[in-house]
C-alpha cells in the first residue's frame, strides 16, 4: 500500500484500460480515430481518450480523494498541472505513450501511471500491453518486473562503462536549434544512440540494464515521473541538467538518467552541454 493507493489494484486497472480500449483498436484506427495536437507527430487517437476516461472513472470510485492528471485531461484543462507542487495526492497517467508507434501500427507504447504524494513521485507503473506485463516501483522498494502469474524480478540498471562504450537514448527534437547541433555532434563520443519515440519503453530498457543514459528536454509529468523513480529505485543517479532533483511540478530544465553520478557528471559534462 502507498498512501491510500494500492499500486497492485492500480497496475491493474492500467492493465484492464489497455485490454479494453487500446488492443482492440491496434491496428484498426480509422481516419477519424487519430487527430494532430500540437503538430503533425503529437497526435491522440480514440484509444487514448477512452482508456483515460476508464481509468479516471475508476480511480475516482477507488481513491475519491486524489487528484487525477492525464495526458488528455490535461490537453482539455491545463491549469490541472498547477496542482502537483504541494498536493497531498494525486495519481498521474499518459493513457497510451508512443501514440504515433500506436497509430503507425509499431508495438512500442504503453500504459503509464504514477502516484504523487506531498509534491513527490512515491510509486510508479509502466504497464507494456503488448508483452503483457509491468515495470513498477514504490519509493524504497525497489524495481521490479511482474507479470499477471505473480513472477517477479528484480531490476538493476547496466554496470558503468566508458563514454565511448555508453549506449543510450536521447530525446533531442525539443532542444533549441543550435543546442541540438551541439549535442548531436557530441553524441558521436559515445558508442551509440537511439530513440524509440516511446518514454515507457525507454524507461523500461533503461531500468532492465540494457543501455547507460536516457536525456529529454521536454519534461511533462505523465511521460517522467514514473519511469524516473523506477530508473533510480534501480539504482540510477537521475537528475535535471542542472544538477537539481526532478519533481513532479518541474516541465523544464532537462532531465538526464545514468546508472551512477560519475556517469551522470561524464556525460553531462561532454555530451549534454545544455
Amino acid at each position: 500500500m502507498t498512501a491510500t493507493v494500492d499500486v497492485t489494484v492500480l497496475a491493474d486497472l492500467l492493465r484492464r484500460a489497455a485490454q479494453a480500449e487500446i488492443l482492440p483498436r491496434f491496428r484498426r484506427l480509422g481516419g477519424e480515430d487519430v487527430r494532430a495536437k500540437s503538430e503533425a507527430t503529437d497526435l491522440v487517437t480514440e484509444a487514448d481518450e477512452q482508456a483515460e476516461r476508464m481509468i479516471k472513472a475508476e480511480a475516482a470510485r477507488l481513491w475519491p480523494g486524489a487528484l487525477f492528471l492525464g495526458e488528455e485531461s490535461v490537453a482539455a484543462e491545463p491549469a490541472l498541472l498547477t496542482g502537483l507542487a504541494d498536493v497531498d495526492l494525486a495519481i498521474v497517467v499518459d493513457p497510451v505513450d508512443g501514440t504515433f508507434n500506436f497509430a503507425s501500427g509499431i508495438p512500442a507504447f504503453g500504459v503509464m501511471a504514477s502516484v504523487i504524494s506531498g509534491g513527490k513521485t512515491i510509486a510508479g507503473i509502466i504497464y507494456d500491453p503488448m508483452g503483457d506485463d509491468w515495470v513498477m516501483a514504490e519509493k524504497g522498494g525497489g524495481a521490479w518486473l511482474r507479470r499477471p502469474d505473480g513472477e517477479a524480478q528484480r531490476l538493476r540498471t547496466a554496470e558503468p562503462v566508458a563514454l565511448d562504450q555508453m549506449v543510450g537514448m536521447a530525446s533531442t527534437g525539443y532542444l533549441p536549434q543550435d543546442k541540438r547541433a551541439e549535442i548531436l555532434g557530441n553524441l558521436a563520443k559515445v558508442r551509440f544512440l537511439t530513440n524509440y519515440r516511446c518514454a515507457a519503453h525507454e524507461y523500461r530498457t533503461f531500468a532492465g540494464g540494457h543501455v547507460h543514459y536516457l536525456m529529454y528536454n521536454k519534461l511533462m509529468p505523465w511521460d517522467h515521473l514514473a519511469g524516473t523513480l523506477i530508473s533510480q529505485e534501480a539504482g540510477a543517479h537521475a537528475a535535471r541538467l542542472d544538477g537539481s532533483p526532478y519533481l513532479p511540478h518541474h516541465l523544464d530544465g532537462g532531465l538526464l538518467v545514468a546508472p551512477d553520478k560519475a556517469s551522470w557528471e561524464l556525460l553531462r559534462r561532454e555530451v549534454f552541454t545544455v
